[in-house]
């Protein structure tokens, strides 16, 4: 007798579990500096399987079961199992460890046919990173249908507006994202209880609305925190502040899943403020965003969600803190595209940070008994639970009128029309603080050929931009805009698109908002089209006249344009360059460095040059005539730094070996370092006689590149360069303009910079260079440096000196940047700039 599928799906299930080979999670990477957080406000916050995830077995565990009908739903997908881990930190909280998750999925699987479980991405750790799909079972024509609605919404809305069929049966997409910081633990078990209740209700109304409802979980975003007890990631990077970005897996998985899904309604669930706390956030709200139609329904889903909890009854969730209405301006803003809300919006959701109110993390999680650890973390899973189940209910008995609300924000796109003026008490409270607006762009042009500071640049921003669901095209022919002569095969980001408001805020160089809120809760300026190391132009009110082509990937840029028996020159004008010329050297081909930054390859390594231009997609020159230069070696670096800049030195292809003051003092061997790089965790004051003796035997010869105060106070102590560092606030933060010398860091560096907590160098002593300053007579170009209590802002650092180099008294050639050029790998531009600095130390 055949079994029903039901049944067959169990005893899959089972078998999987008994024939699967115990599997292993890789070993985390050396544990990098812990990652750099703001100073103030409260916390808040298809993908390739990782290359140390067991890839055979990855397909084995991860592929769809024959027994369902896979292009509708249920999608049944037998979830490979976890070994059991009895350090998950979520043990301790009476909550869901990771190896819990796919047992408990599988099962409902098995007894279900409303849930279906897939693996959309990995971790950095290899763990698999779940989506849950829950809805009505759908035949494959059904699902066919859903999606070719989806899809009219966004690419012709006019005709999703009038289609009675899409506006009567299209089924609304809810998404659910949990766990993103590791440590806030509740939104997966929260997520769980309302995944498990829909998939076995009885309840007429809840089977009916999932026949008009998709909801989609990303049930943890970030296992490796989630395990081990971190906000940040594995690789040391807080995910939350990714979104733009996307340097991580966590943040390039949810991102492929939001544009999948397209979302009308999604909450990102976080702990923990002390009172539930729900968005929309305070002024100011993000310039690029059509506000009108999110806000009247972030607003009336926020009360809903504030209702479910006081209704739990517990004298801890009696209410709720909706910023929007309850904090003052600046305190909870939805300023910045790098949270996932924030992002989220942009892509037609309704986006929510939701945090839930009782601390189980860090020093409580220590301090607290277990029983009271257990009963706040019950707390906070009703709350996570409720808030979901509020969204969702939002979500189906508004249903109309969000569908229609994401068609119109796409229709605007489309059609290029302004912004709407939003009346004061359009939802209570809002007022004149609560405009922001932007005047949209025709278009932006990224130029190849003459006019491209650096093909490379250009199409990894182009590559960018399309991954994130930004329409570019490509001119067929030579053409001409807004007085400007553009060549053939020209990148175009018409902002007549869909999502306009994305491909503004990644490309446009952004606002200075210092004026409008003495602070804010994370960074205020950011800008790909400044940032990221290509020529970006911008036409503001005329469209080009070209024929063009739909880029789905940039073309390729590396070349090798000299003639035979020539040395080869590489202009260091991006991170790719450096990359290239540390595979070069990695091959022991002898580079020389140039005063000017260049580095010249000898003509017998053409094929390796070649090799690293197919590589890398860098351009190699014929070497003019003159110095020689510096001999280049491979350069080993000792790095004191945050996760995020030893991440991208790593990427560069340096021989990283991290570094701090404990190391140093427990004997760490500088004796085949080349260059010491210090930001963060490395105090000379600290120093045990033995290091401090070392470390002057390496300051001999050896080269040094600082960043921030930690990097200032190191060389005042280390008494190196002969300069007097100035501070700015510490909470200043944004996009600067900037003026280059011709010396061997500044030669060729972007006109733009970033800047975290600013520092400027006075008093610059004989043999020191200002290879970079800020720029006169305001040198901040987007957001939000005020002066601090000591009267430094922008216009004191205007015409200072930002980053400097020189060669110590102990002979170390050193430079100081007072800029953050690796800050969150997203200033990508100006990787170079210090790659350049520690070949330059270096080759001392």
């Amino acid at each position: 007798m055949v079994a029903p599928p039901a049944v067959r799906r169990v005893l899959t299930v089972l078998a999987l579990a008994l024939l699967l080979p115990a599997l292993t999670v890789p070993a985390r990477a050396q544990d990098p500096s812990t990652h750099r957080e703001p100073g103030n406000g409260a916390e808040r916050s298809t993908v390739a399987a990782s290359a140390a995830a067991p890839r055979t077995l990855l397909a084995a565990a991860g592929e769809n079961r024959p027994d369902g009908d896979q292009a509708g739903y249920p999608r049944w997908t037998t979830l490979r199992v976890f070994p059991e881990n009895r350090a998950d930190k979520a043990i301790k909280l009476g909550l869901t460890p990771y190896h819990d998750i796919a047992p408990a999925l599988n099962e409902l699987q098995a007894r279900t046919d409303r849930v279906s479980a897939e693996v959309v991405g990995h971790s950095t750790q290899g763990r698999d990173l779940y989506l849950v799909t829950v809805t009505a079972p759908e035949s494959a024509t059904e699902a066919r249908r859903q999606d070719r609605w989806r899809e009219l919404i966004e690419n012709d809305p006019v005709a999703a507006a009038r289609d009675p069929r899409l506006a009567r049966e299209y089924k609304a997409p809810v998404w659910i994202n949990a766990n993103i910081h590791g440590d806030e633990w509740e939104g997966t078990d929260g997520a769980l209880r309302v995944i498990e209740r829909l998939a076995t209700t009885d309840d007429p109304a809840e089977v009916a609305m999932l026949e008009r409802t998709r909801i989609y979980v990303t049930v943890t975003n970030n296992p490796d925190g989630r395990v081990a007890g971190t906000r940040a990631n594995a690789a040391g990077f807080d995910v939350n502040r990714d979104h733009i970005t996307s340097t991580q897996p966590e943040s390039r998985a949810v991102r492929d899943v939001l544009i999948r899904t397209q979302p009308l309604v999604m909450l990102d669930e976080h702990g923990y403020t002390g009172t539930t706390l729900i968005e929309p956030g305070t002024p100011p709200h993000g310039q690029n965003y059509e506000y009108d139609l999110y806000l009247k329904h972030a607003y009336d889903n926020a009360l809903g969600m504030e209702k479910a909890i006081a209704e739990l009854g517990h004298p801890e969730t009696a209410r709720a803190d909706i910023p929007f209405r309850d904090f003052p301006p600046g305190e909870w803003d939805d300023w910045p595209p790098i949270f996932t809300p924030m992002y989220s919006i942009y892509h037609g959701a309704v986006g929510h940070t939701v945090e839930v109110p009782l601390r189980v993390n860090r020093a409580e999680y220590d301090r607290l008994p277990v029983d009271e650890l257990r009963r706040r973390a019950g707390i906070n899973t009703d709350v996570a639970a409720a808030t979901i189940s509020a969204a969702i209910e939002y979500t189906d008995s508004h249903r109309s009128e969000l569908i229609a609300d994401q068609i119109e924000l796409f229709r605007r796109g489309w059609a290029g029309e302004p912004q709407r003026e939003i009346p004061d008490g359009y939802v209570p409270g809002f007022g004149e603080e609560d405009r922001y607006s932007v005047e949209f762009p025709r278009a932006y042009v990224i130029p190849v050929g003459s006019g491209q500071r650096s093909e490379r640049a250009a199409a990894r921003l182009v590559d960018h931009l399309v991954a994130h669901d930004v329409r570019v095209t490509r001119a067929q022919h030579a053409f001409r805009l807004a007085g400007t002569n553009y060549p053939k095969g020209s990148y175009v980001v018409d902002l007549h698109q869909p999502k306009r408001g994305l491909a503004n805020v990644m490309l446009a160089e952004g606002l200075d908002i210092s004026a409008d809120v003495r602070r804010m809760y994370d960074i205020s300026g950011w800008s790909h089209g400044l940032l990221w190391g290509a020529t970006v132009d911008v036409s503001r009110t005329q469209a080009p006249t070209v024929r063009t082509t739909p880029v789905t990937v940039a073309a390729p840029t590396g070349e090798v344009a000299a003639p035979r028996a020539s040395e080869l020159a590489l202009d260091l004008v991006d991170g790719a360059d450096i990359q290239a010329a540390n595979f070069l050297l990695r091959k022991g081909i002898e580079l020389v460095l140039r005063e000017d930054g260049t580095v010249v390859v000898p003509a017998s390594a053409r094929r390796d040059a070649a090799e690293a231009a197919e590589r890398f997609g860098v351009r190699f020159t014929r070497a003019r005539g003159g110095e020689r230069g510096t001999p280049l070696r491979a350069p080993v670096i000792a790095a004191a730094v945050a996760a995020d800049e030893l991440a991208v030195l790593r990427q560069l292809g340096f021989d990283v070996r991290p570094v701090s003051t404990e190391a140093l003092n427990a004997g760490f061997d500088l004796g085949e370092v080349d260059t010491l790089v210090v930001s963060s965790g490395l105090v000379h004051g600290r120093l045990t006689a033995g290091a401090t003796q070392r470390l002057a035997e390496f300051l001999a010869d050896g080269g040094v590149v600082t960043r921030g105060a930690t990097g200032a106070a190191f060389n005042a102590d280390a008494g190196l360069l002969p300069v007097t560092a100035v501070a700015g606030r510490g909470d200043a933060n944004g996009v600067v303009s900037v003026t280059n010398a011709a010396g061997p860091i500044g030669a060729g560096a972007p006109a733009h910079a970033f800047v975290y907590s600013p520092l400027w160098f006075t008093g610059l002593g004989e043999g020191v260079v200002a290879e970079q300053r800020y720029a006169e007579p305001d040198p901040l170009v987007s957001g939000h440096w005020l002066p601090g209590d000591d009267g430094n802002g922008p216009a004191e650092a205007a015409g200072e000196a930002a980053v400097v180099s020189g060669v110590a008294g102990q002979g170390a050639r050193t430079v100081l940047f007072g800029t953050e050029p690796l800050f969150r790998d997203h200033p990508k531009g100006l990787y170079a700039q210090v790659g350049k600095a520690v070949f330059w130390t270096a080759a001392g």
